[in-house]
């Protein structure tokens, strides 16, 4: 017997937006494709949660937006509709055309790394931001270790990497002014060895 692949089906952008708006569970836009998104961990939530609210004590007062995982992002060089972990967002918030519900202008993105992600949120998920003019810097934060990515804008197509290790060291943002020990971002984890 021959098995035949089943052709995926393709949707539009407002096909999706009408099935992610009356849908309980999150998705991602990939080029015509949708892609469920997938629980995170204890450990995921805890560094998004300690990074939300050191973003949040930092910038109070600031004319900046914070959103977790819920808010979703369009990026339209890439056809792609996406949920960052968290994001920094100048206000006033710039929405997608004819949307309320979509935002356009992040300037920090930070995406905490999970073992089916990594690859993703490094490579692909990381060329369609830096194609948002607005998008400056991006932090990829390991839950499984002590160990932060950091990227910032210098210029249209430059970026410079710095990478954190030690839990004593402070990650300094230039996009915004922000700074968090990794001790803290990492407050109450213990990792196996």
């Amino acid at each position: 017997m021959i098995m035949q692949a089943e052709a995926k089906k393709v949707y539009t952008p407002d096909e999706y937006l009408d099935l992610e708006v009356n849908s309980d569970a999150r998705h991602e836009y990939i080029n015509g494709e949708i892609v469920s998104m997938t629980g995170g961990t204890p450990e995921h939530n805890e560094i998004t949660s300690i990074l939300n609210a050191a973003l949040r004590v930092s910038l109070k007062g600031q004319p900046y937006s914070i959103f977790v995982a819920d808010q979703r992002l369009w990026i339209p060089d890439h056809t792609l509709y996406t949920y960052p972990d968290v994001m920094v967002v100048p206000r006033p918030l710039q929405r997608q055309q004819g949307r309320t519900d979509t935002i356009t202008n992040p300037v920090m993105i930070a995406e905490v790394l999970s073992k089916s992600t990594k690859s993703y949120d490094r490579d692909e998920k990381f060329s369609a931001y830096r194609t948002i003019p607005t998008f400056q810097e991006y932090l990829l934060i390991d839950q499984y270790s002590i160990h932060v990515e950091q990227y910032f804008k210098t210029d249209p197509h430059k970026w410079i990497f710095t990478e954190y290790n030690d839990a004593a060291s402070f990650i300094s943002l230039s996009s915004i002014s922000f700074e968090i020990r990794l001790v803290d971002l990492y407050e109450s984890m213990t990792f196996e060895l």
